[in-house]
């Protein structure tokens, strides 16, 4: 595996070195010592599938407080996201920032992204599935999110969201919580 430090601390673009013969391919996509190499938290307490109908879908922003912040690595294994990651640290150098990266199928990359920062992602292809482990159990008692369009950190998305959840369209506006 490949890791890539990205423009936020903690953020890594994760890429595969796959085994690819007559059979078919074979890639690791979650190796705990090589993880630990980069100081990325490699407690896996919670692994979940996301399936998304339709190009268009955007699903967060999403984290989670404190004690049950928790780091994400995800995948994009059927179709095509693009993953967006937002500082929330208070004392991180990258505080509000945020980037973006496109995951599919085909760079079949991942994303992490350490506790203390938000994600959301949009589907740029019918039928995308994301898988992603998380460090901690969910729990909706500390769960948080902000707006796709939020006038602080006025994010640029590829394609206009079509599809979001109620839930998702009325988190607040980070300045508001």
């Amino acid at each position: 595996m490949k890791f890539k430090k990205l423009k936020i601390e903690g953020v890594y673009l994760i890429s595969p070195q796959p085994f690819k013969d007559s059979r078919g391919l074979f890639r690791r996509h979650f190796c705990s010592s090589e993880f630990s190499n980069f100081n990325i938290d490699k407690n896996v307490k919670q692994s979940n599938l996301s399936e998304n109908k339709f190009k268009g879908t955007l699903r967060g922003f999403h984290y989670q407080t404190y004690p049950f912040q928790e780091a994400k690595t995800l995948s994009c294994i059927k179709g095509e996201i693009y993953d967006v990651v937002v500082d929330l640290r208070k004392k991180s150098k990258t505080y509000k920032k945020w980037l973006s990266v496109i995951l599919n199928d085909k760079n079949k990359a991942s994303i992490h992204i350490p506790k203390g920062c938000a994600n959301a992602f949009l589907t740029l292809k019918n039928k995308s599935v994301i898988h992603y482990y998380c460090s901690q159990i969910y729990n909706p008692r500390f769960e948080k999110g902000i707006r796709f369009d939020d006038p602080v950190f006025k994010f640029k998305w590829p394609i206009k969201p079509k599809i979001i959840s109620k839930k998702d369209r009325n988190h607040n506006n980070y300045r508001d919580l």
